[in-house]
């Protein structure tokens, strides 16, 4: 029996391997090798999800009315749950009806939408360091990726003056993301306002990526686009319960915003995806429903724990800033060593796992990222064990 060769397409040829299952396999083997690993590298919430969310799913999921396919859309009582969520959260009156709509994760939108509003030739600019789905969902359209450099000296926000007219009026659309992943910027009021300017001037749309809004730090809320006067009108914004309410696993998210927009991506899905089981969606409605004064006991956790790594870090001579929200520390490598140099060195001699900045982009070379997403005692634990193998920031 003769085995058949497989040609792979011509887009899958021109992907990157992808960021986290390279460092998950990097993990795997050194786990192999009997390393006591303190994984530092991808930002997968270790917190159980809120007892009431659990209790009802275990509801929802007896009742046999969820048993068949769902809606593309979502059902409306998750919609009119994400609106009332996004009035009391952020002053911001949305249509569930028209202006809402559910997703299987904020990745699956973030993927889809270029497929939706993308030709092929089309340019999409994303700001760099980013979310490496920004630029394979580029790819998969066939669009042409054009990246805007972060920089620490803009406080990691993009300088929407710098962007080239021509590369500006050729744009169809702007993957924008704060707080921000990696580098735990936040994002105020004047840049949103100046985002919305720039978008209507030269008809791009915004993707605003929110996923990290509700983890934050000193009591200091992050904003959110929809908030800003014109936002709804020149995009959309993405969600996600994942980090919010320590439910990864559990894929449920939503786009809200700009109706046309919600509609494009609204027909992709509904020829590639069955929607959301809706015994989730309605465990969403319950996430939604939630007191906030949990998400500050889930928030003074990942305080708790920024307060020990990152001062830590400070002592062992690395430059890195506090960070004002996300759960990430965003670290210069020592001077002459590189993103991916670095990683390695701290996998090798330490068993500590850690993202190489140059992975979400060539304008993270000379960073690494750390994730707060285990317990202080390991954070602890990881500063020692740097502190013994002598490596330092200097």
């Amino acid at each position: 029996m003769k085995n058949i060769v497989v040609q792979q397409a011509d887009r899958i040829k021109k992907l990157p391997p992808y960021l986290f299952a390279a460092i998950d396999k990097m993990k795997q083997e050194a786990i192999r090798e009997g390393k006591d690993i303190i994984n530092l590298g991808v930002g997968d919430p270790d917190m159980p999800t809120p007892a009431p969310i659990i209790e009802c799913m275990k509801k929802a999921v007896e009742d046999p009315r969820h048993h068949q396919y769902p809606s593309y859309d979502g059902m409306l009582s998750f919609r009119q749950a994400v609106a009332a969520w996004y009035q009391r959260r952020f002053g911001a009156t949305l249509d569930p009806e028209t202006e809402v709509l559910s997703l299987i994760g904020s990745k699956e939108g973030v993927g889809h939408l270029p497929l939706a509003l993308i030709n092929p030739g089309d340019t999409v600019l994303m700001t760099s360091p980013g979310y490496p789905v920004y630029q394979s969902g580029t790819l998969f359209a066939g669009g042409k990726s054009v990246t805007v450099p972060l920089k620490k000296e803009n406080g990691f926000l993009p300088d929407l003056d710098a962007i080239p007219v021509d590369v500006a009026k050729a744009a169809k659309m702007f993957f924008v993301n704060y707080p921000n992943n990696p580098t735990a910027a936040t994002a105020n009021t004047e840049f949103f306002e100046s985002l919305v300017d720039f978008a209507d001037r030269n008809q791009v749309i915004i993707c605003h990526d929110a996923a990290y809004t509700e983890i934050y730090y000193d009591g200091k809320r992050p904003i959110g686009f929809m908030e800003v006067d014109g936002a709804k009108e020149v995009g959309i914004e993405l969600h996600s319960l994942s980090k919010t309410y320590n439910m990864t696993g559990w894929r449920i998210g939503f786009a809200v915003g700009n109706k046309e927009v919600l509609t494009a991506l609204g027909k992709i899905k509904s020829n590639l995806d069955s929607g959301i089981f809706q015994a989730v969606q309605e465990a969403g409605i319950a996430a939604l429903d939630l007191d906030d004064s949990l998400l500050d006991v889930i928030r003074n956790i990942y305080q708790e724990r920024r307060d020990t790594l990152v001062p830590g870090l400070q002592k062992l001579g690395f430059q890195v800033d506090l960070p004002a929200a996300a759960f990430y520390a965003w670290i210069q490598t020592p001077k002459g060593i590189s993103s991916s140099e670095m990683t390695a060195k701290l996998l090798k001699k330490t068993a500590i796992v850690t993202t190489p900045g140059n992975g979400f982009g060539d304008v993270g070379e000379g960073y690494i990222r750390m994730t707060l997403t285990v317990g202080s005692e390991r954070l602890e634990e990881a500063l020692d064990r740097i502190e013994r193998a002598g490596i330092c920031g200097e």
